[in-house]
């Protein structure tokens, strides 16, 4: 990257950490609209996302991840560890988030792949809010020290934005002299169409709980604008039959509940009036077939 005469900076900052600590929150939070989908189900998020702030002489360029994890052996799944592998090779910093509430193993598997990567290294401690006690932050911080040699470490919360400028403050000061390299009023590199998809899913997300199959993603077929409105044909994709019946819900009461829930949000994201259409398919076995995913947006 060329260096800059005016003393602006720039880099690239990869949000990691395990799945549900508050990645994709953190994100939204700081650059102050949604970008990445959010729920308490793991692995909601399944694709780098930047998110572009740029505050004076400095821009950072977050790329949320999806959560680490080595549970499942699916191809999607290794694809989402591969997106995190990727980001963390390709950045110049590395802002790592945890829960507040404890440390794990699957924290520790995430360490393990942020040390080795000789990036600067910034611990956002989430989800302060669930500490009633506040006087075990200090021990959880020495002993976070002792881990590793985080360049800075900052208890946050994410949610209501507690401390997130002071975090946001720690990551500038780490950033490298550099030309921008986006425009000063864009904040990601994503297409309206892929925010649309991910608004549709974060609704079936929303609304069908623990019934979800995981193995369930959405695909805009049709974009178009046309006078006064967007017109926009999604497909949600499922694995089988039985999850098809579960998305559409009796007499399709519960497909027409996602549509108006994700239209709303489409409409608030882009700005414009919207004409959303879904229909549900069966594509088995999607989420271990690395043709059929690429198909689908996974590549």
């Amino acid at each position: 990257m060329p260096e800059a005469s005016d003393g602006r900076r720039c880099g690239l900052v990869a949000i990691v950490g395990r799945p549900n600590v508050g990645k994709s929150t953190l994100l939204n939070r700081i650059v102050g609209q949604k970008l990445s989908i959010t729920s308490r189900k793991p692995q909601t998020t399944r694709h780098r996302i930047l998110g572009i702030k740029t505050e004076d002489h400095a821009q950072a360029v977050y790329v949320d991840t999806p959560g680490l994890h080595d549970t499942e052996r699916r191809a999607l799944n290794q694809y989402m560890n591969r997106e995190v592998a990727l980001a963390i090779a390709d950045v110049d910093l590395v802002l790592m988030v945890m829960d507040a509430v404890r440390w794990t193993d699957e924290d520790e598997q995430v360490l393990s792949r942020v040390k080795p990567s000789g990036h600067a290294a910034v611990l956002a401690i989430n989800k302060i809010d669930k500490i009633s006690d506040k006087s075990v932050l200090l021990p959880l911080l020495q002993m976070l020290g002792q881990k590793c040699a985080f360049a800075d470490l900052v208890p946050v919360c994410a949610r209501s934005g507690r401390y997130v400028d002071e975090l946001e403050r720690s990551v500038c000061r780490l950033l490298p002299p550099g030309e921008h390299l986006y425009a000063e009023d864009q904040v990601t590199d994503r297409s309206m169409r892929f925010l649309a998809a991910e608004l549709v899913r974060e609704k079936l997300i929303g609304l069908l709980g623990q019934e979800l199959p995981h193995a369930l993603t959405v695909e805009v077929e049709r974009f178009v604008e046309a006078p006064g409105r967007l017109n926009i044909d999604a497909v949600i994709w499922v694995e089988r039959d039985s999850h098809k019946g579960i998305v559409i819900g009796r007499g399709g009461a519960r497909l027409k509940e996602v549509g108006a829930r994700a239209r709303r949000d489409i409409e608030a994201a882009l700005g414009a009036k919207v004409m959303l259409s879904l229909w549900v398919k069966v594509k088995r076995g999607w989420t271990d077939d690395e043709g059929a995913m690429r198909s689908l947006g996974y590549d």
